[in-house]
Order: structure tokens, then C-alpha cells, then sequence
């Protein structure tokens, strides 16, 4: 257990919902303080000062009626960094110079709490976050992953569908939306139609991942918090067909079902996070019908609120206890 005193910030933004509130309520039960700092709101709503000397620096934040220092925080869930909001009336270059100013402030902030325990640090997601070092990872610790082709070669493209006879599908790197909403850029995995590969020539401009299309039985979402799993799965035959993507479908019409891996998964999983120095992961695999898991990725910050929320699974407990450990 905690003291009181204990502080726990909470990463977040302010259209976050009930992951970040079964957090707190976690952390309050162990008997620390959470803070959430919404952090599209600074600087508009959130005040921060930072006093430094050769004697040592001082952060400290105010946000709503609630002020911590830095000397408070025993350790940092990064749940959400946000693009701060600023007055549309501003003039542009007054915006983004703001925008940069404010970036630069919270990372000064941040910085000064690097010793503390973080769930996860922010190097750390940043090099976690890296899909190819994921699946050379993956692969060296025996788990079996898609044939896989990163190209901006419209060539390369092309003969990689035909090596997988059409069976192909296409998806980003990295996520290219970082506000609230979609941006135009934002895109599931999806198929690869043969006529797809007529506007191939794009590629030129933004180079793709295109990997080989996975015959499922399910597809898993693997929450890893601290040495423990836990799954959720979904049953490939109440989409497959309309979307690659399950982001792309809503729970009622495939709901999440429990699922138990297998110990050899189970420890694959375990050493690919520890090599990641990650003590948090959504990670997404892909059951074949045959038995079989195929290791799609890792995202370091990914969702997990939909597995507590529809199969009892103590998630937020399990975070709440790596913070406080």
C-alpha cells in the first residue's frame, strides 16, 4: 500500500473517459492521490512554473483548484499527450509559435519526474513504438509473424501481391492522427484490390507496410500489464469479409469473448516485452484456424478500457499496482 501523500499524474487529455477514471479509482483504493493533467488544456486552463538554481529546480502545476510540485509525484501513468488547444483568434504564426513554447514547457515538466516510476517512459514508447524493430523482436523470440513489405517501391508493390497471390493487406506505420478527432490521413488495415495497385505510383510520396492476409479464427487483443496477460478475443466469422480491421466494427455486433493462450504464447509474449523494456502493451495477434498465433504488433499506449469494461478484467487494477510497486 501507498501513503496518502502519494501523488500518481495521470497523463491524459480532456476527452478522455473511463480508462483514466478506473485508474484514479484504483489508485484511491491503494490509498494514493491521482492527479490528472489533461494535457490539451495547458497552457489555457493549466498553469505550470518551473523555478531552477544550483541548489535544484522545483516544478510545480496548477490545474482547477488542485496545485502539486514535483517533490509530490511518486510516479507517472502516460496515458495520453495531447496537441495543446489555443484561441482560434490568434493569428496564425502567434498559434504554432504558442503551440512550440507550450511543447517545449511540458517537456521541461516531464523531464524533471524522470526518476520517478513511469508506466511507461516516454523514450521508452517512442523506440517501443517502432513496427519493424516489433517484428524482428517478435520473430527472434520464436513468435511467427506475416510476411511483411515496408516499400515506397510502386515495383516492389506490385510483386509483392503477386508473390501472395492477391491475398495482401495494407496499413501505416505510425498513427498520423494526434488530435481528437480522424485526420484525412487516418486509415484501418485494409485488402488490396489488384486495381488498388493502378495508383501505386503514390507510394513515391509516403511509403506502406503490406503484409500477407491472415486466414482467422479470432482476432486477440493482448493487455499486458507488469508480467501479466489478459485477453480479449473476437470471432473472426461475424466480420470477415466487411473489414480487416476490428476498430472498424461496433461491439454489439462482435462482442469481445474471453480467451485463454496457451503457456508457450504466454512466455514469447513475455520475453518480446521485456526486450521492449515495456512494463505496458496492447498487443494484437491473430488465432488461425488451425491453432496457430500470428504476432501482428504492440501498441505502447493502446486501448483497453472496451476487455474491463466487457469481461470484468481488473486492467486498471493491474496498472494502479505497477505504478504504486
Amino acid at each position: 500500500m501507498s501513503s496518502s501523500q502519494d501523488i500518481v499524474l495521470l497523463l491524459t487529455h480532456s476527452g478522455d473517459y473511463f480508462t483514466v477514471d478506473k485508474v484514479a479509482q484504483a489508485l484511491s483504493k491503494r490509498g494514493a492521490s491521482p492527479f490528472r493533467l489533461d494535457t490539451d488544456l495547458f497552457p489555457l486552463e493549466v498553469q505550470l512554473s518551473a523555478r531552477l538554481s544550483n541548489s535544484g529546480l522545483k516544478h510545480q502545476i496548477r490545474y482547477g483548484d488542485r496545485s502539486i510540485s514535483t517533490e509530490q509525484v511518486k510516479a507517472v501513468w502516460m496515458r495520453r499527450l495531447w496537441e495543446p488547444k489555443m484561441n482560434p483568434q490568434m493569428e496564425p504564426h502567434l498559434q504554432s509559435g504558442s503551440i512550440r513554447e507550450s511543447r517545449a514547457a511540458l517537456d521541461g515538466f516531464l523531464d524533471s519526474l524522470h526518476k520517478l516510476r513511469w508506466v511507461d517512459a516516454l523514450p521508452r514508447i517512442r523506440e517501443a513504438e517502432n513496427k519493424l524493430l516489433q517484428l524482428r523482436i517478435a520473430a527472434e523470440v520464436g513468435l511467427t509473424i506475416p510476411q511483411t513489405l515496408v516499400t515506397n517501391d510502386p515495383t516492389e508493390a506490385r510483386q509483392f501481391f503477386q508473390e501472395l497471390e492477391g491475398s495482401m493487406a495494407a496499413k501505416l506505420l505510425t498513427p498520423l492522427s494526434y488530435s481528437m478527432g480522424k485526420s484525412s490521413l487516418f486509415m484501418y488495415t485494409s485488402a488490396v484490390q489488384e486495381q488498388d495497385l493502378a495508383e501505386a505510383e503514390t507510394l513515391r510520396y509516403c511509403p506502406m507496410v503490406f503484409q500477407e492476409k491472415i486466414p482467422k479464427l479470432c482476432e486477440l487483443r493482448v493487455i499486458y500489464v507488469a508480467g501479466e496477460l489478459f485477453v480479449g478475443a473476437l470471432e473472426a466469422s461475424r466480420y470477415d469479409g466487411k473489414t480487416l480491421d476490428w476498430r472498424n466494427i461496433s461491439p454489439e455486433d462482435c462482442p469481445w469473448e474471453s480467451h485463454q493462450i496457451t503457456e508457450e504464447i504466454f512466455g514469447q509474449l513475455n520475453s518480446l516485452m521485456t526486450r521492449l523494456g515495456l512494463t505496458y502493451g496492447a498487443i494484437d495477434l491473430i488465432q488461425k484456424p488451425n491453432g496457430e498465433y500470428i504476432f501482428l504488433e504492440v501498441n505502447p499506449t493502446g486501448e483497453w478500457g472496451m476487455l474491463e469494461r466487457d469481461l470484468n478484467l481488473p486492467i486498471s487494477d493491474a496498472i494502479a499496482k505497477a505504478l504504486l510497486n
